[in-house]
């Protein structure tokens, strides 16, 4: 490996729009070093890559997991040049308010919006050294919910406040920017792509962009706002829907 290539560190990498993440950036040159809690499926990733990804075992809502990764992330990648804060309990739904539960409460903010804390609070000193980029994965959640999902859109709110209050923080030598995806269709990034039927067309004709979004919409994005080509865009978020949020619904 070449020790000037540049290192990104993406939590939640195994599944879902985090693999297409680390998939993309390994695909334009980054070294990735990812964390997940799913074991298998991460370092079956991993060993698929000629070297150029590194899986790491972590849970980003404890502390002490946070700093091992941290710390293995420098000693094989040498340097530290992005963060993208994708790690999250995706699920939305945890019924009735008056059901929900502390715990499945205080978990899902644990994972969500703590994991985001803890791993740039640890990670920044390396950034700083490289002048690198953070990214931040939220929700249209964040702007917008459905019934009983209070959980979620409470944590991915914060993710964008976190965003913007970091960009302040961390500028000139930090740049902190935020995606909140609406509809990803990530059935075929689960570690099990085969025999994934096809979705409906009623399905993309409601986007006004045609389409359900896939992981590759994301993680394009990523890649440009890690990038010296973005270097004058710092505190946003970015919606990725499909236009979905800026459409105006009524039942007949």
């Amino acid at each position: 490996m070449n020790d000037t290539e540049q290192v990104a560190l993406v939590t939640g990498g195994a599944k879902g729009i985090g693999r297409g993440i680390v998939q993309h950036l390994a695909s334009n040159g980054w070294r990735v070093v990812f964390c997940d809690v799913d074991d298998s499926v991460g370092k079956a990733l991993a060993d698929g890559s000629d070297g150029q990804v590194r899986f790491i075992a972590a849970d980003v809502a404890s502390e002490r997991s946070v700093k091992k990764l941290v710390r293995e992330t420098l000693a094989w990648g040498g340097r530290l040049d992005a963060v993208i804060n994708n790690a999250g309990i995706a699920n939305p739904e945890t019924g009735p308010i008056e059901d929900l539960s502390l715990a499945d409460w205080q978990r899902r903010l644990d994972v969500n919006l703590t994991g985001p804390f803890l791993v740039t609070k640890h990670a920044v000193p390396h950034l700083r050294d490289s002048r690198g980029a953070i990214v931040n994965l939220a929700s249209t959640r964040a702007l917008q919910s459905e019934p009983e999902t209070e959980a979620y859109a409470a944590t991915k709110g914060g993710v964008v406040a976190l965003t913007h209050a970091l960009a302040m923080s961390l500028g000139p030598d930090i740049r902190v920017n935020c995606i909140s995806p609406g509809w990803i269709d990530t059935r075929a990034f689960q570690g099990q792509p085969e025999g994934v039927p096809p979705l409906a067309q009623s399905d993309h004709r409601q986007h006004p962009a045609g389409r359900v979004g896939r992981p590759e919409d994301i993680a394009s994005l990523v890649a440009y706002l890690i990038s010296p080509a973005a270097g004058f865009i710092t505190g946003q978020n970015f919606v990725v829907d499909g236009g979905m949020v800026r459409k105006m619904i009524y039942e007949d």
